[in-house]
C-alpha cells in the first residue's frame, strides 16, 4: 500500500480545534508520546479501540476525525 492510500486521519487537526495537546491524549489512552505524535501525523494509524476512545475523550464524532479522500 503507497502512502497516497493509506488511510488518513484529522486528529492532529482536532487537537488544533479542541486546544489539546498530544501528551495530554496520550496519558488520557495510556500511550507514549511518540505514538500519539505518529497518530497525529498520520505515519501510524490507531488501533480500532483507541479509534473509538479518542472522539469519546476530544467530545466528537468518530466521523470527525475521518479524513474522506473524496471530497
Amino acid at each position: 500500500m503507497s502512502f497516497m492510500e493509506r488511510p488518513t486521519n484529522r486528529i492532529k487537526e482536532v487537537f488544533i480545534e479542541k486546544g489539546i495537546e498530544q501528551i495530554w491524549l496520550a496519558e488520557k489512552l495510556g500511550n507514549s508520546f511518540t505514538i500519539m505524535n505518529s497518530y497525529a501525523c498520520n505515519r501510524r494509524q490507531p488501533r480500532l479501540e483507541t479509534l473509538f476512545q479518542i472522539p469519546e475523550i476530544f467530545g466528537v464524532e468518530l466521523k470527525e476525525l475521518i479524513v474522506n479522500k473524496e471530497k
